[in-house]
């Protein structure tokens, strides 16, 4: 697989396409024509972190003779290191604003899991945490039909034949900053971590702010409750590109049809085993 590279320089027009559009509505990006300054971000949050300290993105440069680790930092000084002129960090900035509870979670979560390990060994925990962070889509659904239909790889079916029904009534929410970095230049193969929240029909009224409120506010709760993210068993695959308007090229029947890309779901060993006693 060719090697993902990011564009070098800011590039407005990204915000245009489908995939961002939820970033656009929200922050108007195509009306920068360079990287938004760091007061421009800090602008956008007034958070606190589960420390009760004032969340603020900070440049990396600032922050060189730092020794702690990066969720350390976070959660002792409210300080989230932050590379200047990187889509990775810049994305990952925009999640905090959008989903500030939920990020906030998460670093606590992660200093709890080093406290009991250490910095070392990286608990199963933390591994589903990361892995969520960073490849996390939240997809509102009216009911879990489509998470099953998702999780059991009926891709045709859930992305071509229900294709109408994407962004009415399943609306797909990015959580994870390195998903939005590597939409920035979409490959086939891009891969995303899927959770499904089951929301009413008053949910896709509300203006889009308020939506990203309700989901923050359900995350924390299936985090916590839920236990959604103590291992990666609860989230599932989901081929970013299948997301109806969220391809760069066509998406008809033959797209949905390659399965080095829209892989059928792996049979289980048992089952396996069952049909060949079957023809014994």
């Amino acid at each position: 697989m060719k090697k993902f590279t990011p564009p070098e320089n800011w590039q407005n027009q990204l915000f245009a396409q489908a995939p961002f559009a939820h970033l656009q509505a929200i922050f108007n990006l195509q009306a920068f024509d360079t990287w938004p300054s760091f007061e421009w971000l800090n602008a956008q949050t007034n958070q606190q972190n589960a420390q009760g300290k004032h969340v603020v993105f900070t440049e990396n440069s600032k922050l060189e003779e730092e020794t702690r680790y990066y969720e350390e930092i976070i959660a002792q000084t409210g300080q989230v290191p932050t590379r200047e002129h990187n889509w990775h960090d810049f994305f990952g900035a925009m999640i905090w604003c959008l989903f500030p509870k939920t990020k906030s979670l998460l670093n606590k979560l992660h200093i709890e899991e080093i406290a009991l390990h250490g910095l070392k060994e990286r608990s199963r925990k933390r591994n589903a945490l990361t892995l969520f962070d960073e490849c996390g889509l939240v997809l509102a659904v009216p009911h879990m039909q489509w998470q099953e239909d998702l999780r059991s790889h009926l891709w045709h079916d859930a992305f071509f034949v229900q294709k109408d029904k994407w962004h009415a009534e399943a609306l797909p929410f990015v959580f994870g900053h390195a998903n939005y970095e590597m939409l920035t230049n979409p490959f086939i193969g891009l891969t995303g971590k899927l959770l499904c929240i089951q929301v009413d029909e008053s949910f896709t009224a509300l203006p889009l702010l308020e939506q990203y409120a309700h989901l923050d506010s359900r995350l924390v709760e299936l985090i916590t409750m839920d236990k959604v993210l103590d291992d990666n068993k609860q989230m599932s695959p989901i081929p970013l590109l299948g997301i109806p308007d969220w391809h760069y090229d066509t998406q008809d029947e033959a797209f949905y049809a390659d399965e080095s890309y829209f892989r059928p779901k792996r049979r289980k060993i048992s089952d396996s085993s069952k049909r060949t006693e079957k023809t014994l």
